[in-house]
């Protein structure tokens, strides 16, 4: 890889990585996972979001994005998704964020106008999401799952990039969502960043699991 694909490669991460933390604070809170009185209303890409202040929380999403940063920077991603978990580590919900192949700058959009305007439209698309699912049960928690060959999250786990955090084979009990429908939200084929996101929700929701 010359300098100019590095280059090329370290911003389209760069930007995923800064794309996912906003979007997993998003998903926290409009699924009302964490209180919404440990959220502060900011701007990302001109769209209102809502972002924990908690610094464990703060702290462990920063750790997972910077962790899937060095993995999507060497190819080694297809997916990121963000699992929401019932009490019994049933999962109920799964926000799929579905990576294509890295493309190139594009010289039309040299100030990155036209990505940031995919990127809102994606931002606009979780917030309306919450209104589509149906309700959750008190005391959900929420994992991250990346989606690698296993020699890539072997040699992952081994090293350990990012100092003082973990990363673990999934839990294969969290990876199956029973008679899941899948809603998708938005697909972006910008020449720098290609993706694709949607949601599967499980059919057993609180009303089915008691």
């Amino acid at each position: 890889m010359n300098a100019q694909d590095a280059s090329k490669t370290k911003v389209s991460c760069d930007i995923f990585a800064e794309f996912l933390e906003v979007s997993i604070h998003c998903i926290l809170y409009n699924r009302g996972i964490y209180p919404s009185g440990v959220f502060e209303r900011r701007k990302k890409y001109n769209v209102p979001v809502q972002m924990c202040l908690h610094p464990d929380v703060v702290s462990y999403i920063t750790k997972v994005t910077e962790s899937v940063k060095v993995m999507v920077a060497n190819g080694d991603v297809s997916m990121v998704t963000i699992v929401v978990l019932d009490p019994d580590n049933t999962p109920l919900e799964r926000f799929v964020f579905e990576l294509g192949k890295q493309g190139e700058l594009d010289k039309n959009d040299q100030y990155l106008f036209q990505l940031e305007d995919a990127l809102r439209a994606f931002l606009l698309k979780l917030n309306v999401a919450d209104s589509l699912l149906k309700a959750l049960p008190e005391d959900c928690s929420w994992v991250v799952h990346v989606h690698t060959r296993e020699s890539t999250a072997d040699k992952f786990i081994q090293t350990q990039t990012v100092k003082d955090f973990s990363w673990m084979p999934a839990d294969e009990k969290q990876t199956k969502l029973r008679d899941a429908s899948l809603m998708p939200l938005k697909t972006t084929d910008n020449s720098l960043l290609k993706m694709q996101l949607y949601v599967e929700e499980s059919s057993v929701k609180p009303e089915a699991l008691f």
